[in-house]
């Protein structure tokens, strides 16, 4: 299976090089690489390199029963398994699955103080549950969420080098269209990109493979091993529940406005019953929430209802493996990326833009007939990016900029399928440059 560059090896390799050295919990939903990913760094960068997972070593949640001191917890690895080597100043002791024992956060302040040795630990976000955590090392420990592929790291899968996606990079930035090779082949990668999503097997067969052959089944297997854990891990929380907002995200976002509404998930539905629910989705790495704006207007955080919201799949791949045969075949034989009122293009630019960095947000007003995908910013203007699946009219966006109401806009962004360009109100992209769209915004802004 091909071996994946992310983007995650370069912070590890500075972590380890840092003075000020905390352990590190890397959370993210399953499969998006997390294991793979701590497993080659430790081999590649230390003398020792000790993996414990409580999953398939449940024995080592004993470790901890003499109290979370680092001599005392190191001596009782040490009599479950005397093969481990413990160096001081080169040795990573790696905790995996760590939803399967969360208390082991307690001990990172020990490992902190003591300083002998470096420590990771991993787990899904679905299981990782900070109320069961005695005492959670608040200024001992460095979190980071890791997520599946984005698309820099899918071209990187496909061979591309950093040096051929900066010249993409370069014409963004000139706001130079693209030659035609360019344009064309980035185009193909991308519509791959949305087929195959960013989950590091799904990537990997479909590079070896060189064709979609057996895509639909392991994504298929992975919504399937989604829902196993949402029963396993959803603690309090009504799992029914958890399931029927889940498995309803693709409907929703196959309507016209794309709002998820608790009210229809079924009969007699009501939102207190639902308190929960959301967020739980949220912190587990399944669905990215887009909020509804009150009004354009800076911070955009003090401005949204969080009653009034869009659910999306944090992964592209897993809305494709949602959908129906019928769906499947069309877009695999007719690449129809322009089916499901637009909510493929709107689900990976949603993915992609929180992959950059940004808050999701979006903007529809109802009198004025004007409705936004999304809503970002820069650091003076609100910046409302339009996603069209096809290079229509675009209303909404020329009123945002145009009338003086709305003094926060001083330009906009339409991503959809054409070349890149500026007429003066708005930037034109490709959808695929998404992911430049924070560093595009952080130099123009020194530009000024």
């Amino acid at each position: 299976m091909a071996e994946l560059k992310r983007k995650i090896d370069k912070f590890l390799v500075d972590w380890k090089n840092s003075k000020d050295k905390k352990p590190l919990i890397i959370k993210g939903a399953r499969q998006i690489g997390k294991t793979t990913s701590i497993e080659k760094f430790g081999k590649e960068n230390y003398t020792s390199f000790i993996e414990i997972n409580y999953v398939s070593m449940p024995q080592f949640t004993q470790i901890f029963q003499n109290g979370y001191s680092t001599d005392k917890i190191i001596k009782n690895i040490s009599l479950l398994n005397s093969d481990f080597k413990f160096i001081p100043g080169d040795t990573l002791i790696f905790f995996d699955e760590m939803q399967e024992y969360p208390d082991t956060a307690t001990s990172l302040k020990f490992f902190h103080e003591d300083g002998r040795f470096d420590v990771i630990c991993s787990g899904s976000l679905m299981g990782i549950n900070y109320n069961q955590i005695h005492s959670n090392s608040v200024g001992n420990k460095e979190d980071y969420i890791m997520m599946s592929l984005d698309f820099e790291e899918y071209l990187w899968a496909k061979g591309y080098s950093n040096e051929q996606i900066e010249d993409l990079y370069k014409c963004m930035k000139e706001v130079k269209p693209l030659t035609n090779i360019e344009y064309d082949v980035m185009m193909s990668n991308f519509k791959d990109y949305i087929i195959t999503g960013g989950m590091p097997e799904i990537v990997s067969t479909f590079i070896d493979n060189k064709n979609f052959s057996g895509i639909l089944s392991l994504e298929q297997k992975l919504l399937a091993d989604y829902e196993e854990d949402i029963t396993k891990y959803a603690g309090g929380l009504d799992k029914s529940k958890i399931l029927d907002a889940y498995k309803k995200i693709k409907i929703f976002l196959g309507n016209d406005n794309k709002k998820f509404q608790i009210t229809k998930l079924r009969n007699g539905a009501r939102n207190r019953e639902y308190i929960g629910v959301i967020d739980w989705l949220d912190r587990a790495g399944i669905v990215n929430i887009s909020y509804s704006l009150e009004h354009l207007e800076m911070p955009l955080k003090a401005n949204y209802n969080p009653d009034n919201y869009r659910l999306y799949f944090s992964d592209t791949g897993l809305l494709i493996g949602s959908l129906d045969e019928e769906s499947q075949k069309d877009l695999r034989n007719n690449q129809n990326f322009g089916t499901y009122k637009g909510a493929l293009y709107e689900n990976i630019v949603a993915e992609m833009l929180t992959k950059a960095g940004f808050d999701l947000f979006f903007y529809r007003d109802e009198q004025n007939k004007i409705e936004m995908d999304f809503i970002i910013r820069d650091e003076k203007s609100i910046i409302p990016v339009e996603v069209k699946a096809s290079d229509n009219a675009t209303y909404s966006l020329n009123k945002l900029i145009e009338e003086k109401q709305y003094k926060n806009v001083k330009y906009g962004i339409k991503l959809c399928n054409k070349n890149i360009g500026f007429n003066g109100k708005f930037y034109t992209f490709p959808y695929f440059m998404t992911f430049f769209l924070k560093r595009f915004l952080n130099e123009k802004k020194l530009e000024k």
